[in-house]
């Protein structure tokens, strides 16, 4: 075919991986997204990296990128997971290999904010900030056209649907692909590291990842994002005059509860403020521990905000030909496992490897998509399936059944 021209819309983190990894390629990518800046709006904090997720992002990545995720990672002080009850009693601390183990280059964890201006490094003039896609179409010369709320249109080759859980062009393709409600409810929070630290928090719950698991139905989940490198200190020496927005160490905050046990409405649940969300969580935790308690007090209102978990059951590839899914679009799946970022940028490798070899003529598009979509189905399958055992096994109660560990392997 040689050379492609690619339109993605949607700039979240595998949207934004793929586009760097094209444009290190040569290859011809913009990028539109439908919020009016990167600071845009709250999609979460603390993101776990895996060995695959690092690897994937290693590979888009150009050097200078890479240095600057490195900088911008998480400090690791204890990793090990430590599992209490409402009391504080510690129930288990199970130990996880890392088959990276103790690199200091190795990148385990990333706030997801920070990532996403990272990611905005050296794209400028290939992402479009502000662009809602209200509709997709194949012209009869087989070009994908993407039209925009501000009345504008993008023409490409390749056209990859990167807009989130709740994709547009999804649900224009694929109407009846809806990711299936979990029936848990969140409240993420993000607490700041220097308050819990003045509190005097008991020093089990100190930068480490702990998870509480309530006998009343109520979790929790507490995970510190301590930098290597303030963001704004790490751009001024890797990338000087790139933005990075003003955010100190931390902890993610998860509160997990299934909607029967929460006893609220979803109307009324969702049409909360941070501030009010803030103040569900404390008095529902009212007869925890002080000390837990004593963290959750500070969460920061204008930080919290509440989801619905969901998954996509099953995975599927579209067939759409030059329209993609990439992401969230097209795997939807809870946060359990920290595996949904990996798997974007996972879908970002293998799509930029794919694309690159058609934009050099070495193979036809066709062949190429279906490639891209065989890898895609079996490892966001595979992601997919082992968040659901986690948060069944973390939070109890899911509305789905869960897959067994086999799901989405090869065979």
């Amino acid at each position: 075919m040689g050379r492609v021209r690619v339109v993605v819309i949607g700039g979240g983190i595998g949207g934004l991986c793929l586009a760097q990894g094209l444009r290190q390629a040569g290859v011809d990518v913009t990028v539109y997204e439908q919020d009016s800046s990167p600071r845009g709006r709250s999609q979460g904090y603390r993101l776990r990296i895996s060995p695959e997720g690092e690897r994937a992002l290693r590979d888009c990545l150009p050097p200078r990128v890479r240095d600057l995720l490195v900088a911008t990672a998480n400090v690791r002080y204890d990793s090990q997971l430590v599992a209490y009850d409402e009391n504080l009693v510690e129930q288990w601390a199970p130990t996880f290999t890392d088959p990276r183990g103790e690199a200091p280059e190795k990148v385990d964890a990333v706030d997801r904010g920070t990532l996403r201006r990272v990611l905005l490094a050296g794209l400028d003039q290939s992402v479009h900030f502000g662009r809602q896609c209200t509709r997709v179409e194949r012209r009869a010369d087989g070009q994908v056209v993407a039209y925009f709320a501000d009345g504008t249109r993008a023409v490409g080759d390749v056209l990859v649907a990167a807009d989130g859980t709740n994709s547009r062009i999804r649900a224009q393709l694929r109407p009846g692909d809806v990711p299936r409600d979990l029936g848990v409810r969140t409240v993420f929070s993000r607490i700041s590291r220097a308050a819990v630290t003045a509190a005097d928090v008991p020093p089990g719950l100190r930068d480490r990842f702990s998870y509480v698991i309530g006998s009343d139905g109520y979790h929790l989940g507490l995970m510190p994002m301590i930098f290597r490198t303030r963001p704004d200190e790490a751009a001024a020496r890797w990338w000087p005059g790139l933005p990075m927005d003003d955010v100190d160490d931390y902890y993610m905050s998860v509160f997990n509860v299934h909607r029967t046990d929460l006893g609220i409405d979803d109307e009324t649940f969702f049409a909360m403020s941070g501030t009010r969300l803030c103040e569900l969580v404390l008095e529902r935790t009212a007869g925890w521990h002080p000390g837990l308690r004593g963290v959750v007090r500070h969460a920061q209102p204008d930080m919290t905000f509440a989801v619905a978990l969901r998954a996509t059951m099953p995975v599927q590839p579209w067939d759409q030909g030059n329209l993609v899914g990439l992401g969230d679009a097209v795997h939807t799946m809870p946060p359990s496992g920290g595996v949904g970022a990996n798997t974007a940028v996972c879908d970002a490798s293998v799509l930029c490897r794919v694309l690159t070899e058609v934009d050099r003529g070495e193979r036809d598009l066709p062949d190429a998509l279906a490639d891209y979509y065989r890898a895609m189905v079996v490892h966001a399958s595979q992601a997919v399936a082992m968040s659901l055992r986690i948060a069944q096994w973390s939070i109890k109660k899911l509305d789905v059944p869960v897959p067994d560990a086999d799901a989405g392997k090869p065979r």
